[in-house]
């Protein structure tokens, strides 16, 4: 029996419930026959698929308003809200949550919920019915010890409850292995010493609206005031593995780093070849390298050879095992969390100059608009001829003469490899693919380690040779597998959600700015309609006349923006109003880059999904299956999750570093922008720093001041001065909350009391 054909069974029973009891009748299973069903009934339930009524008796949730399955989302005041998987017909956004129910879980745990209560606007309530899936196994915080016992207060300010530690559970038991990376772990010999020490705690019991949750430490990191202690939290709250197992480093290191005979055979041979790497000053794996030769026909032959991870990272092995669970490498300003063992990542899989690698190449022909007219992709070896850096190669394409010395052989491919990027440039333009091209944060450090500002990264005409010829190879794979008919993983990004874009236009309108859509293609009609069985099931009318969304809208008010004063805020808002980009077994496209199809197949050393396209790709050459679309699913939703993950930390080491830095700077003066407003301040960006703050409502000067959302304005009731979005502000930093990485800032020079009105594009 599989799960699916249980699943069906329920939802066609009436009203989709029955009993376990009626099952096994339904089935005609006797004494051990029925642990089968009974397994498979756990596994649906655990997914949320179907919802316990009562003791044994069971509805399938597929459809239902009353049982919603999703994650759960803690507010830091208490209450918390159910995202669910999928629309629910009926109910408009997210359930609310109270503070009673929101005791039995954490912040992140896979919950069911059941509707108690329904608005006229689709604003729903819950209460949690059962959690399917805990997202903390374990909780770092600082150990505190006082009257009532010892206990680990969690450094997630969304995880409410102390963690409680029995006495003969406080002292971790000794490491069975040291990694390479991270501090040693502390010996305590007695709890005392704890006390005040940051610790991470394995919970043994979640605890619920009566008692606490309790736990084990089983680290301790040191001191809140060590040095790359931040690091070391944000790892441990996020649940990064960090350390390798030892069964990962044996494999590791049994791995030959010199390439043998054997290894070779049934390779097309491109060591002679003036292929290159290029890469970023500080980069330390190199899983990239491409060249590029103009053809007699006028058209240019482009070589992207990647890495070939998959010769040596079997399917089942050890090292695969942990790439899975980490799903992809994870970058910090001073570290990195690699996905694969450093023997593989830095060594025998980097293409490393001079030096034999094994590659997985795609060959592409490009006409000279950019259109591939053949590909070709097979198994290689190449030598890297040089390794080269953006800075490098940017100064070679401005005629440094050091520089263009330096590397006599290559200047001529340098330039032709400028060539073929810009003609795919504006390829990609002409289809509509967006690119906001936008500058990110740089955090700033001297010799020791310490911060000493925040700049901005230095982008180039060399990131964009490597980017536009990473973006063919991805294309082209993705294009020869979807041919294949085989099964796949792809990079899909779909449209924009409606009332996010409406919410744009309205912001944009202010600036005197519109996407020029027209009507939006939101479901504005919904009716009942009842099957046959007695089942009542929901359907939408699209309204007609309505004008699709396309990136092109996007594309063409980027290039209107484009180094006008509010570029940079409308750029972000673009950005908040498109949908988050993810991995998927079905090919829907992606929007931004008004691309049919697209993968990842070019950073295998730190994406698990690129090191799937390799072993696909491969299959594909062998003229074998490689994987099915059940499993391929599984990865992709695991690999999305991971993602996910991964930003989510590197984001939020970065916003306190920010904050770190910024403590020093109380009391100073800076320029700033209001990037968003709401009913209890307006938030500001410095100009110089892309640090954000808060400047509170009840702050601003001269008169009592409220929030207008329906034109997002914060208005004086006297003087009628107002706030928007877009404006300049003069702010001095007033303090800054480490913890939660906050600061607050207070208006120096106020905005003009009357905004002339803005031209419209």
């Amino acid at each position: 029996m599989t799960d699916a054909a249980l699943l069906d069974h329920i939802s066609k029973q009436p009203r989709g419930r029955t009993s376990l009891k009626q099952l096994y009748k339904d089935f005609r299973l006797r004494g051990d026959d029925r642990h089968v069903l009974d397994a498979a009934i756990d596994r649906l339930a655990a997914r949320g698929e179907i919802a316990e009524l009562n003791a044994g008796l069971y509805i399938a949730t597929a459809g239902s308003r009353e049982f919603v399955s999703g994650r759960v989302s803690v507010h830091r005041d208490g209450f918390g809200f159910l995202i669910p998987d999928r629309p629910i017909p009926g109910i408009n956004g997210d359930i609310y949550l109270s503070r009673d129910s929101i005791r039995k879980v954490m912040n992140g745990d896979r919950a069911m919920v059941r509707v108690t209560f329904t608005g006229s606007a689709g604003k729903a309530e819950g209460e949690i019915k059962t959690v399917l899936r805990r997202a903390h196994p374990t909780v770092v915080g600082e150990f505190r010890i006082n009257r009532r016992g010892m206990w680990v207060v969690p450094h997630d300010e969304r995880i409410h409850d102390w963690i409680e530690i029995p006495d003969d559970l406080a002292i971790p038991a000794p490491p069975d292995h040291f990694d390479r990376i991270g501090p040693k772990p502390i010996e305590i010999s007695d709890p005392g010493e704890l006390d005040g020490l940051i610790v991470n705690a394995e919970l043994l019991e979640y605890g619920d609206d009566r008692n606490s949750p309790v736990g084990r430490v089983i680290e301790v990191l040191g001191s809140p005031d060590d040095f790359g202690i931040d690091v070391e939290i944000i790892i441990r709250k996020h649940h990064l593995p960090n350390r390798f197992p030892p069964e990962v480093y044996e494999q590791a290191q049994a791995i030959p780093d010199i390439i043998a005979a054997w290894e070779l055979e049934g390779r097309r041979d491109f060591r002679d070849l003036p292929i290159v790497t290029i890469d970023g000053e500080t980069a330390r794996d190199f899983d990239d390298a491409v060249l590029v030769d103009r053809l007699p026909n006028g058209n240019f032959a482009l070589q992207v050879h990647i890495a070939d991870v998959s010769h040596y990272v079997k399917p089942g092995s050890a090292i695969d095992a942990e790439a899975r669970l980490r799903g992809t490498s994870v970058y910090f300003p001073d570290r990195a969390v690699p996905m694969l063992p450093f023997e593989l990542s830095t060594n025998i899989c980097s293409l490393v100059p001079h030096k034999d690698r094994l590659v997985m190449s795609a060959l592409i022909e490009l006409d000279r608009q950019g259109e591939p007219v053949k590909y070709e992709f097979c198994r290689g070896v190449i030598r890297s001829a040089e390794r080269m850096t953006y800075t490098n190669v940017h100064l070679i394409l401005q005629g440094d003469a050091a520089q263009r010395e330096r590397y006599a052989p290559l200047v001529e491919r340098f330039a032709t490899m400028q060539e073929l990027a810009n003609i795919l440039t504006k390829k990609r333009y002409r289809r509509g693919s967006i690119d906001f091209d936008l500058p990110e944060p740089l955090i700033e450090f001297d010799q020791t380690g310490e911060m000493t500002g925040i700049g901005r990264s230095a982008r180039n005409i060399a990131h964009r040779i490597i980017e536009e010829f990473m973006l063919t190879a991805n294309e082209a794979v993705a294009a020869h597998l979807e041919e294949t008919g085989l099964a796949s993983i792809y990079r899909t990004h779909d449209q924009p959600d409606p009332k996010r874009v409406m919410e744009f236009e309205e912001i944009a309108a202010q600036f005197g700015y519109s996407l020029g859509i027209g009507a939006i293609p939101v479901s504005k009609h919904r009716y009942r309609e009842k099957k046959s069985d007695g089942r009542a099931v929901y359907k939408e009318i699209v309204l007609p006349g309505a004008t699709p969304i396309s990136s092109k809208s996007y594309q063409q008010l980027v290039a209107k923006i484009e180094g006008k004063p509010e570029e940079r805020i409308l750029s972000y808002l673009m950005l908040r109003s498109l949908k988050q980009a993810r991995y998927s077994e079905k090919n829907t496209g992606h929007f931004a880059l008004a691309a049919s199809h697209y993968t990842h197949f070019t950073s295998p050393i730190r994406r698990y999904p690129d090191l799937i396209i390799h072993r696909l790709l491969g299959a594909s050459l062998d003229h074998k299956e490689y994987s099915n679309e059940v499993e391929l699913k599984i990865i992709s939703d695991d690999c999305s999750l991971t993602e996910r993950r991964a930003a989510d930390a590197e984001r939020e080491l970065l916003e306190w570093k920010k904050a770190k830095f910024m403590e020093t700077r109380v009391g100073e003066e800076f320029d700033g922008l209001i990037i968003s407003t709401a009913r209890y301040g307006a938030f500001v960006e410095l100009a110089e720093l892309f640090v954000e703050g808060l400047i509170p409502i009840d702050s601003l000067p001269d008169d009592r001041y409220t929030y207008h959302e329906n034109v997002r304005k914060i208005i004086g009731q006297s003087t009628r001065r107002e706030f928007s979005i877009g404006d300049k502000v003069r702010v001095l930093l007033d303090r800054v909350d480490p913890l939660e990485r906050k600061l607050q800032f207070s208006l120096v020079e106020p905005a003009p009391r009357r905004k002339a009105k803005r031209k419209k594009y």
